[in-house]
């Protein structure tokens, strides 16, 4: 064996071979004369594919050392030769080598041979493999390629070019094992959390500046990642680009995260778009103690996926969506109340943030409705308003028991408008829904009559809110009628347009909806907005629905709104009169021209005319216009004072720099109180002054205050250890003791009543200083039975 090591001539001939293609100058390259030879040797002699391998191998790990980088790249040229021109069934013989020889090369420090050792895996995972292999492992590879995405070289150029070969080799691992069912599984936990950051980091810094930037080699590699994903790796596939979103805070710019969801939804198969929904979904629930902005984030994440979702399957998707949305609305309501989104509140929110989220919520439902197969419309729309009609208390405060009750009212007076929006959102994407043709299925019974019942609420902005509700759903010529001159003919209406279904519907409904819009007209609270929408809510009754029947009886309802607003029994504003006599003439005008005889359409015309001569206020173009007051005819405050300048009000002109600010006294207050929030608000206030019970003020000392913050630590502790004691008792006490417990606090909330009752009507002290004896109040006062009615 020595003797064959020192004698040239009697070594192997395969090591011969693989010496000849060596050139004694690196910088001529291979000699590729002696490579066919190696090339024909290998192919002659399977048997030796591995020694040659590893002797290459050999020769390559002796040269790295040795520093002489051009006989490295020579050995992987041959290599890489070798790997192209051996058989499928031997290929096995020089894989391991040719891997082992990859690691020395990725683990040494200069850049370029870590690019050559990237260049080479690509070639051999291009290439297809018939026989399978049982014990080959690409978890360093793997590990390698994603740090190489990391890379922080201080050479810019150098470090793109890194980062680009650290992604098409991961390409390459991607390609070698993804359809392989005996490699080993790059879809685990374990490697997906090292591929998807290196791709994301990779996709966030840089920019598509050309074809071999890092940003365009990993969008690449990104989409046939995920274009090769079955359905049992999707959420293994989403999971690190959730986590990654999160630890760099990439939800608040939302740019970038809606980027990475659109590459998402346009590369998975399309039949599994829904997981992807499933995982926003449930991200979006486990933040729903984040700051708002990061919630908004989610939200508008969801819905560009949720519209490109329309492509794939939607089915039960919608109504998770849906449910999911309103969750978070309600929550996002509640922390706008209390101005804190965590438990401890110990981190604020502002309105702002969390208005910007409600937007966001409201504009997804709308966008997910949208996509709903019509036998989902009325399921929604009907779950919605049964939402609408019992909202949710708000939160639950243990410190300060009576604010709580204020909170509660506000928040389900907020809720109920958050949710109106969403109904309103979801009946506009139900327009273009077939189902929405039919009136009877697009307002059932069911739905209809809780609808109407909102129109009586004393609340106008949900008055205003189910009235458009109303008129999107019966809408299908998208009618505005502003102005009281509208042109019928435009619409360019069909004979027959009233369906058989239409007319049982206005049969069954006519007179309910009738009686509703006139007990709307009624309202003292109602505005601008809300007589335009009773006239678009005619309009679109008398178009969508009109026959001979039905145009009478809204002639008759006309005339019933004319005399209302002429009755002087009704508490209606100049104002609201006006705008009714407004609503009248626009929808009479309509009205008249949707065929009864042209001399009703004449004296509709004549009294029109006569009003726009003599009363232009009963008419929509001046009733609805917007106030706007010329700077000339307003009092300005710099030329009244430069008036009395000179005056003896000149000692006084300071004072006019200062705005005029009522102040209430407590009588003022107790006047205007009209909730119960308020009177418990008063019994507050009438504790501090007026309880009998109330303990003597204790006399301030330094040793008080000193006592007072050494103790401050302890009384925190106590009480938050009484807070979670009442948490722990109305989540396990039976429903007893939690009744008999709320009976007790109603009792004293009673009494406290009761006390601020007795001052408010307790008479003034006489004169004489003798208090004339208590009168029985009203309220205690014991009638016969035959006095009471």
């Amino acid at each position: 064996m020595c003797l064959c090591g020192c004698c040239w001539a009697l070594r192997p001939r395969y090591k011969r071979l693989v010496d000849n293609i060596f050139p004694e100058d690196p910088e001529d390259g291979l000699v590729k004369a002696n490579m066919e030879k190696l090339t024909f040797f290998a192919l002659s002699a399977p048997e030796k594919l591995d020694r040659i391998a590893a002797y290459l191998s050999e020769r390559l790990t002796r040269e790295l050392n040795r520093h002489r980088y051009g006989y490295v790249c020579i050995a992987m040229e041959a290599m890489e030769q070798l790997l192209l021109a051996c058989h499928c069934q031997s290929i096995n013989l020089l894989v391991e080598s040719f891997l082992s020889t990859l690691r020395l090369l990725l683990e040494a420090d200069k850049p370029h041979l870590h690019i050559l050792a990237t260049n080479s895996f690509v070639k051999f995972a291009n290439i297809e493999e018939d026989t399978p292999s049982y014990h080959r492992s690409y978890d360093f590879f793997v590990s390698r390629f994603s740090e190489m995405c990391h890379s922080e070289h201080e050479d810019l150029d150098v470090q793109n070019r890194i980062r680009v070969s650290g992604i098409r080799g991961l390409q390459g691992v991607v390609r070698k094992t993804v359809d392989d069912e005996l490699q080993v599984n790059i879809w685990e936990p374990r490697h997906m959390e090292q591929i998807v950051p290196a791709l994301l980091v990779n996709l966030q810094q840089h920019t598509h500046a050309d074809s071999e930037s890092p940003a365009e080699q990993t969008e690449v590699c990104f989409r046939e990642l995920l274009g090769r994903a079955a359905y049992g790796h999707i959420n293994n596939a989403i999971r690190p680009v959730l986590m990654h979103l999160d630890s760099h805070r990439l939800w608040e710019g939302r740019s970038f995260a809606v980027q990475c969801f659109q590459i998402i939804m346009y590369s998975i198969q399309s039949q599994h778009s829904h997981l992807v929904i499933q995982q926003l979904l449930g991200h979006l629930d486990a933040n729903s103690r984040s700051p708002a902005s990061v919630r908004a984030g989610i939200v508008e994440v969801l819905s560009e996926a949720a519209v490109i979702e329309a492509t794939g399957s939607v089915g039960p998707t919608v109504l998770e969506v849906f449910n999911t949305l309103l969750r978070q609305l309600r929550q996002s309501v509640d922390y706008q109340l209390t101005g804190y989104y965590d438990n401890a509140g110990k981190r604020r929110t502002t309105s702002r943030e969390e208005k910007t989220l409600q937007d966001a919520v409201i504009k997804t439902i709308g966008q997910a409705q949208g996509l709903s197969s019509c036998c989902l419309c009325s399921e929604v729309i009907t779950s919605s308003l049964f939402l609408v009609s019992t909202p949710p208390w708000g939160h639950t405060c243990v410190s300060c028991r009576y604010v709580c009750v204020c909170l509660r009212f506000e928040g389900s007076r907020m809720i109920q408008v958050m949710l109106l929006k969403s109904l309103l959102q979801v009946n506009s994407a139900q327009c273009c829904c077939q189902c929405s043709s039919n009136l009877l299925t697009a307002l059932p019974s069911s739905f209809l009559e809780p609808l109407l019942s909102f129109t009586l609420m004393e609340d106008p902005e949900i008055r205003l809110l189910v009235l458009s509700i109303l008129t999107s759903l019966i809408d299908r010529f998208f009618l505005r009628v502003h102005s009281v001159m509208f042109d019928v003919s435009v619409l360019e209406l069909k004979e027959d347009r009233c369906s058989r279904q239409d007319n049982l519907f206005i049969r069954k409904h006519a007179q309910r909806l009738y009686r509703h819009v006139y007990l709307t007209c009624k309202e003292e609270s109602s505005g601008r907005g809300h007589y335009q929408a009773l006239i678009t809510l005619l309009a679109v009754l008398s178009v969508e629905l009109a026959n001979e029947e039905v145009v009478v009886d809204l002639i008759r309802l006309v005339l019933a709104l004319q005399e209302l607003a002429l009755s002087s029994q009704e508490c209606l504003s100049v104002f609201n009169r006006c705008g009714v006599h407004a609503v009248c003439a626009a929808f009479i005008n309509l009205l008249s021209q949707l065929g009864p005889p042209p001399p009703l359409h004449q004296h509709v015309t004549q009294v029109i005319e006569t009003r726009q001569r003599d009363a232009p206020h009963l008419l929509p173009e001046d009733v609805f216009c917007e106030l706007q007051v010329d700077e000339s005819c307003l009092f300005v405050q710099s030329k009244i004072c430069d008036a009395l300048t000179g005056s003896s009000y000149s000692a006084h002109s300071e004072r006019f720099n200062t705005p005029y600010t009522p102040q209430l006294t407590d009588e003022d207050r107790l006047s205007k109180r009209k909730s119960i929030g308020d009177v418990i608000s008063l019994q507050i206030d009438m504790d501090t002054q007026y309880c009998p019970d109330k303990p003597q003020t204790e006399q301030i000392t330094f040793e008080t205050l000193k006592n007072a913050i050494e103790d401050r630590g302890g009384v925190e502790e106590e009480e938050r250890r009484k807070r979670m004691l009442l948490v722990e008792k109305f989540q396990t006490a039976p429903f007893e003791e939690i009744a008999a417990h709320c009976g007790a606090r109603t009792s004293l909330l009673q009494t406290k009543l009761d006390q601020v009752f007795d001052l408010i009507i307790r008479p003034p002290p006489s004169p004489s200083g003798n208090s004339p004896p208590r009168s029985t109040p009203l309220y205690e006062m014991k009638f016969p039975d035959l006095c009471v009615y």
